[in-house]
């Protein structure tokens, strides 16, 4: 539901996190199948067991899926899609289980020989070491996608000069919002006023903006038309208030 919220939101391209695909072949298939009708651009499968562990818990033990049978879910990924499109990444958790980079790009080139469109290789260590000799053997077979939530400190330039085809900063957005929202109840709590808080977070009228208020409104006009001739006091009057409306009940409050 919330894929579907996204893409009926905005045209730009939409990866999905698929975890492990939630499942066996079965279930990837039809997780491709329920994203096509989404219109989401593509999915990426990581080859662990299911129900998976984060990758970056400390003291957990990272146990990864048969090279085989996770084969398997990526053909069938690819042989239920009906989109030339759609794209099928494989995420390679090799170095997060410690088996090394030898590892990591057999199990790499196994998914790339099963159709898989571009492999994630993901790394937990603080510098880009792993990612960058993985690349170095790896070449060009097919792109590479990384996530350096870990090694934030490597210059971006770093990851142009080596051709790696996407990087992803995968949950910063979250967590700045996690941020904003623990240091707005701090405040709130130890002042009791929103007098210092106000010039700090957006106004009302921008969550209108958001949420296309304006655009309601215009409907309105089209398909609410008033009616003057009605009986009934509140025929033709719009079911939700004008935008001018509730800025005015804004600027009131």
């Amino acid at each position: 539901e919330t894929v579907e919220f996204m893409s009926d939101a905005t045209t730009i391209p939409i990866l999905l996190d698929g975890d492990t695909g939630y499942g066996n072949f079965n279930n990837v298939q039809r997780l491709v199948r329920k994203l096509e009708q989404r219109h989401i651009a593509g999915v990426c499968i990581e080859d662990k067991l299911f129900p998976k562990t984060n990758s970056f818990i400390k003291g957990t033990t990272q146990e990864l899926a048969n090279i085989e049978e996770f084969c398997g879910k990526i053909k069938a990924a690819k042989d239920i899609q009906y989109d030339d499109n759609f794209v099928v990444i494989a995420r390679v958790e090799a170095f997060i289980a410690g088996l090394g980079l030898s590892e990591a790009l057999k199990r790499a080139e196994a998914y790339h020989q099963a159709g898989a469109d571009a492999i994630l290789i993901h790394s937990a260590r603080k510098d880009a070491d792993e990612i960058l000799a993985f690349k170095h053997e790896w070449h060009n077979r097919c792109p590479v996608i990384i996530v350096p939530t870990k090694y934030y400190s490597t210059p971006t330039k770093v990851f142009r000069d080596n051709d790696f085809s996407i990087v992803i900063w995968a949950n910063h957005m979250l967590r700045a919002s996690i941020t904003a929202m623990q240091e707005a109840s701090k405040k709130l709590m130890e002042e009791e006023s929103l007098v210092n808080l106000e010039k700090d977070i957006v106004p009302v009228s921008e969550v209108f903006r958001l949420q296309g208020v304006s655009e309601l409104s215009k409907a309105e006009k089209c398909y609410l038309p008033n009616s003057s001739d009605s009986s009934d006091s509140n025929a033709g009057k719009p079911l939700f208030p004008s935008y001018n409306a509730i800025s005015q009940m804004k600027d009131e409050n």
